[in-house]
């Protein structure tokens, strides 16, 4: 077997420190402008849904409690988004790769060696996960627009009425320009969000000015006193105060994108510090004027500001709400990849920036959901209750996951991480009880949708592999059908030309190679069977892109080709090709003028007891959304040819 090598590429001239900074800067503009919309716009409607009369557990405004109220926030978004995800989740990456995905992958690794069953629980946990992100990607836009929009109910009441349709307006736009891409306005993103944070921390800093003594709230006594001295209160508020920490994950998830450390000066150095401001200035307020609680984040800006506070506030949220739905995208077409839903159709929106993709599949269904939860719960304060279950959720598997992988990859003492997943464990174990008892008020939503993508996952998972299974039994060795052609037991004239077969495997004969031996009678002079792997990194360098194997035979014209790609990235099977060294081939291939043959599987239904019907139904349902082979893998279309066979499961 041989690997195809590419020489190295030159490096060139070192950049100068300016050069250097520049660039650093750039990321960090970046990752504000893409990364923390979701977490930034948090002060909108965290506060007000803490102190929120019609909650089935309301908060009296008290002085006490708003104190109480104020640390809770702060030392919660120290502890899950500050410990948690910046200070140690961010330290575990997969080849740079950060987010859940990239955890269930390093996971998924220890399943072979040794540590099967916790392995595989965590696993499907993370699965359960990442299945919960979807839910988290119908709700933030609903929640993060409505609340912004819902600030027309302070600079001009007689607009309060059409809140929900200016909602949904916005929402219509924001998904029907998805398919044009966010290169042009990505742009703007970054700067929008720094005006954005330099806005609510003014705003804080001068309701702080008018009380300073809510900064005592910043002692993590506040908060402990609150939750000891008032657990009937404080228990129920968490399901609250966890909307401060919404969008954490995407800190993780987008790692690969900027970096770790671009992200981490982005939030230690202006993020936190502006969210700390807002929150602790709303607090401020409420302690001056009880009545504030009404919508304490637009009561704080100054008379003359809040017109210009509510566009600025609608253009963060839409920022907030393309990162979700680019993280859907993402997350959707990872888990294709990493085999947990079929195929779909990705679109490369810009030719630059790797993950800049569009999933039209999902972008409908996304845009269809958001309107419908928009009309259904028709405000940001009745959505809140679902919200937190999706964000709680996430976070606790995430930690999980996290102190698993970390037990294996670091030299830390056992009683260390113990000691550090119990704390923090605790921390998610308050959140998720706390949540819980919103289920009849709303919190069942997430958690059924994270079921329902749940479901699909491992339902079409489990159906591959049946299908894996009866097409092996079909197709046979490769290695023998290759065999019996060299003999002549195969009846198959020669024909000139260069075939293209793509296979799941080394191992088996493609069901369209077979056919067209048997039925046609005929093989070409150049067969080249070309297997995609799909490896548990998020891309492969160039240089180890193809691997060739003359499959015994160096002179019979037919060899195996496996291509590797990683989990972020979308293969383009003949610009892979043409990079394949003359030196590895049996003979000069005519790749220009190549037939590429697909084999198709139509799926029928029986009584395999190996899927329950439902299932089986489910299965094949799943399977009509499976995006075209030819389009996906880049095959030119007058140049395929596809070949059926029927498998009944």
């Amino acid at each position: 077997m041989a690997e195809r090598k590419r020489p190295a590429t030159g490096r060139g001239a070192p950049r100068g420190r300016g050069d250097r900074e520049t660039v650093r800067l750039a990321v960090v503009v970046g990752a504000l402008g893409v990364v923390f919309g979701d977490i930034g716009t948090s002060p909108i409607y965290t506060m007000q849904t803490v102190f929120n009369p019609a909650d089935p557990h309301p908060v009296p405004v008290s002085a006490a409690h708003v104190f109480g109220i104020a640390s809770l926030v702060f030392w919660s978004v120290t502890a899950i988004v500050t410990v948690t995800y910046v200070l140690l989740a961010m330290r575990v990456d997969n080849d740079g790769e950060g987010g859940i995905m990239a955890l269930i992958t390093l996971v998924r690794r220890r399943v072979p060696q040794g540590g099967r069953r916790p392995a595989l629980v965590l696993a499907t946990l993370g699965i359960f996960g990442a299945a919960l992100f979807f839910g988290d990607s119908m709700i933030t836009p609903a929640i993060s627009v409505l609340s912004a929009v819902e600030g027309l109910r302070v600079v001009y009441p007689p607009l309060g009425g059409s809140t929900v349709l200016i909602t949904a307006v916005i929402i219509v736009v924001l998904f029907a320009v998805q398919q044009r891409g966010t290169a042009v306005v990505g742009r703007v993103f970054g700067p929008v969000m720094i005006a954005w944070f330099l806005a609510i921390a003014a705003c804080g800093i001068v309701g702080i000015a008018r009380n300073p003594a809510i900064l005592k709230a910043l002692s993590p006594s506040y908060a402990l006193g609150f939750l000891a001295g008032n657990f009937d209160i404080a228990f129920f508020s968490l399901a609250a105060i966890v909307l401060a920490v919404t969008g954490a994950e995407a800190l993780y998830a987008d790692m690969g994108h900027f970096g770790r450390r671009a992200i981490t000066r982005a939030w230690l150095l202006l993020v936190f510090p502006a969210c700390v401001l807002s929150y602790f200035g709303q607090g401020a307020l409420i302690l001056s004027d009880p009545a504030a609680v009404s919508s304490p984040f637009f009561l704080l800006v100054p008379h003359w500001g809040r017109w210009a506070m509510v566009l600025l506030a609608t253009a963060a949220t839409v920022i907030a709400s393309q990162a979700v739905i680019t993280g859907a995208y993402s997350v959707a077409a990872q888990a294709a990849r990493l085999g947990y839903l079929p195929r779909l159709r990705i679109a490369h929106t810009s030719p630059t920036t790797i993950g800049q993709i569009y999933v039209p599949w999902i972008n409908w269904l996304l845009m269809v959901s958001v309107l419908t939860l928009v009309f259904a719960f028709r405000s940001s304060v009745a959505l809140a209750f679902a919200f937190g279950m999706a964000v709680v959720s996430t976070i606790t598997i995430t930690t999980l996951l996290f102190f698993y992988v970390a037990h294996d990859r670091w030299d830390t003492p056992r009683w260390l991480l113990g000691a550090g997943a119990a704390v923090l464990l605790v921390i998610d174990g308050l959140f998720v009880a706390a949540n819980i008892t919103k289920l009849a008020h709303g919190a069942w939503l997430p958690l059924l949708v994270g079921l329902t993508a749940f479901t699909v996952m491992t339902t079409w998972r489990r159906g591959r592999e049946i299908v894996g299974v009866e097409r092996r039994k079909r197709e046979g060795s490769l290695r023998e059908f290759v065999a019996q052609l060299r003999a002549g037991d195969l009846a198959a004239q020669t024909v000139p030309g260069t075939a293209v077969f793509l296979n799941r495997t080394a191992e088996a004969a493609p069901l369209a190679l077979r056919a067209n031996v048997r039925l046609n009678h005929v093989r070409h002079q150049n067969v080249i069977i070309l297997s995609v792997e799909t490896r548990s990194l998020p891309r492969v360098p160039a240089a180890d892109r193809l691997t060739v194997d003359d499959l015994g035979y160096a002179d019979d014209g037919i060899i195996h080709v496996t291509a590797h790609y990683g989990y972020t990235e979308t293969p383009d099977l003949p610009a892979a090709l043409r990079g394949l060294p003359a030196r590895y081939t049996e003979a000069p291939l005519d790749l220009c003028h190549a037939s590429y043959f697909l084999s198709k599987v139509e799926l029928g239904t029986s009584a395999d007891p190996r899927m329950r019907a439902w299932r089986r139904r489910l299965f094949m349902a799943t399977a009509h959304v499976s995006a075209d082979a030819a389009e996906h893998f880049g095959l030119p279309r007058d140049r395929t040819i596809v070949l059926g066979s029927r498998i009944d499961i």
